[in-house]
């Protein structure tokens, strides 16, 4: 420890030295923080999870058959049933699977429509296999979506990794709020455009039934009347061709009560050659009742086909008229997509719009030039969590900040020495960030800073503090009881307390390196390992010279 205490006492005595110890400090923190914005480092709530199984979710038109639907399922299941590390598939039609993890916010168990389709794909055990699931889903997807949206054009697949922390509709998701169904949905479907732009946004989905034309089946009065039928006839023999309905009851002496006979057309049968007017009627006259004169009428005969706009579903949140937005996040982080996406979206949308940020940091409200209408664009999930997550990570670090700083001031009655202990703990942000960045060089997957990696920071305050107490205290003691002057006490004080703040930092350091493997606590791992390297630095460097610059120091070793 000699050289140590030397090589200390040789920095303290060169003002040189100082400037060089302090600069070298500071551009280090410049240059680390730096690594946010420059995407060098990536911000991300939490990793990908590598799980033992995915979902795709499919979305065909509004207006598509279940056939149409079971024809896209099929491609998807063709592809999946010729991946090795897949044991089996579920299949989905006109509903959701049973709720799981992902499925309980993304709405699975509303799921009932013939548009609708979703396939659970099970995996070997994620300890028995190389490829991680969301790097199966990264690989998959494209391939997937070329193949079999096409199938039915409009189509949108989705493919859903189970999430590492809280589950959420979507990775990023823009909720747009206005008073008129049509400009909502004109709305969105420019917001969805814009994010088929953006890089790093894939699967995206407008949450909204397409527009479309229906036919509606209106019994004349008139005609059935003249015809020798009856309105109720007509009514059953229709909802019995198409729907079914139970005509007999059936009793059995093996069950206690009676068995409906149900009765429906065959789904050959019930067909229509194509959506049209036309089509229907030539079903609609292979269909025939007996009147009471025991003619056979045929039903188009007594039934009008008017041709009118299907009545889109409705949704509301905070009884606001709503259509939501959502996009996934292939391999990366949701902050940078999302701001690439709202800078398209203050661009190319202010033609039209009056745009204006509201009362969240990134909300939107958009004026139509034209009509005055008023939309708020507000985004949503995984994306919202992120940015609360990391503003309530940023709260408790200023917070315990505030807390160290006056605990301080109450000990040693001193602002400028409370300072440069709080410097100390600052600084071990840059290990902190240059931790992931080494991380993300040595590991095969994108290693983001994640709300584990800011737990592991605010940790270590307390740790780094507690060097900087050690150096201090010490130094002090040395001046007031052995005589020492400034320079030497905090030389020696160095070099001393250097073994124990080593052997600490080795603890935490080897404790720490269990969870650097972790894919959800590997930030938590690191932050902690790296974070510890350079408080030790910080500690056994930077804090002397700052407390021999310090006048204070003279000070308290008078009191």
């Amino acid at each position: 420890m000699k050289r140590f205490e030397s090589f200390i006492y040789n920095i303290l005595g060169s003002k040189a030295k100082h400037w060089l110890v302090i600069g070298l400090t500071l551009a280090a923190l410049a240059g680390s923080i730096a690594m946010l914005p420059t995407k060098i480092v990536l911000a991300k709530m939490l990793p990908g999870k590598s799980a033992n199984s995915f979902s795709v979710y499919i979305h065909t038109p509004t207006d598509s058959s279940i056939e149409e639907t079971r024809r896209v399922g099929e491609c998807v299941m063709s592809i999946l049933q010729k991946e090795s590390e897949v044991t089996d598939v579920e299949a989905y039609l006109g509903q959701g699977a049973p709720l799981d993890y992902a499925g309980m916010v993304k709405g699975s168990g509303f799921k009932s429509s013939e548009n609708e389709a979703e396939i659970v794909v099970n995996l070997t055990d994620k300890h028995e296999r190389e490829e991680p699931s969301f790097m199966m889903v990264h690989r998959l997807r494209p391939t997937i979506k070329a193949n079999c949206e096409a199938v039915k054009p409009g189509t949108v697949i989705e493919m859903v990794e189970q999430p590492a922390g809280p589950p959420t509709l979507a990775a990023v998701v823009a909720e747009i709020y206005g008073d008129r169904y049509e400009s909502i949905y004109a709305l969105s479907q420019k917001i969805a455009k814009i994010f088929k732009k953006t890089d790093g946004l894939v699967d995206i989905n407008v949450m909204a039934d397409d527009p479309y034309k229906k036919f509606d089946l209106v019994p004349n009065s008139d005609k059935i009347a003249r015809s020798g039928l009856s309105v109720e006839q007509v009514n059953k023999i229709l909802y019995l061709a198409f729907e079914g309905m139970v005509v007999a009851p059936k009793n059995s002496q093996n069950y206690p009560d009676q068995i409906g006979l149900f009765v429906r057309l065959s789904d050959k049968t019930r067909r229509v050659a194509d959506h049209s007017a036309h089509a229907l009627e030539t079903k609609l006259a292979s269909l025939k009742l007996m009147n009471k004169k025991g003619m056979l009428v045929p039903i188009n005969e007594v039934v009008d086909v008017v041709e009118v706009d299907a009545a889109p579903t409705l949704m509301q949140k905070d009884l606001r008229r709503m259509i939501n937005v959502t996009a996934e996040t292939d391999l990366v982080s949701q902050v940078y997509p999302l701001l690439d996406a709202r800078e398209k979206i203050m661009n190319e949308l202010s033609k039209d719009y009056d745009i204006t940020t509201t009362d969240y940091l990134f909300n939107l409200r958009l004026v139509d030039k034209k009509t005055g209408e008023v939309f708020d664009l507000k985004w949503d999930g995984e994306m919202k969590v992120t940015l609360d997550t990391f503003r309530d990570l940023g709260a408790a670090f200023i917070a315990a900040l505030i807390l160290i700083f006056l605990l301080l001031v109450v000990y040693y009655k001193n602002f400028t020495i409370s300072g440069i202990v709080l410097a100390g703990s600052f600084l071990s942000i840059i290990g902190v960030i240059v931790g992931h960045w080494v991380a993300d060089i040595v590991t095969e997957h994108t290693f983001f800073l994640t709300a584990t990696s800011l737990i592991g920071f605010i940790a270590l305050m307390g740790i780094s503090s507690r060097n900087s107490l050690l150096l201090i205290d010490f130094a002090k003691s040395l001046m007031v009881e052995k005589g020492f002057d400034k320079q030497h006490a905090i030389a020696v004080a160095s070099a001393t307390r250097a073994k124990p703040i080593m052997l600490t930092a080795i603890a935490i350091i080897l404790g720490s390196a269990l969870l650097a493997s972790d894919p959800i606590f590997g930030g938590l791992g690191v932050a902690l390992i790296s974070g510890t390297v350079a408080a030790v630095v910080v500690s056994l460097i930077f804090i002397p010279v700052l407390m021999y610059r310090a006048k204070a120091m003279d000070k308290i070793a008078k009191e």
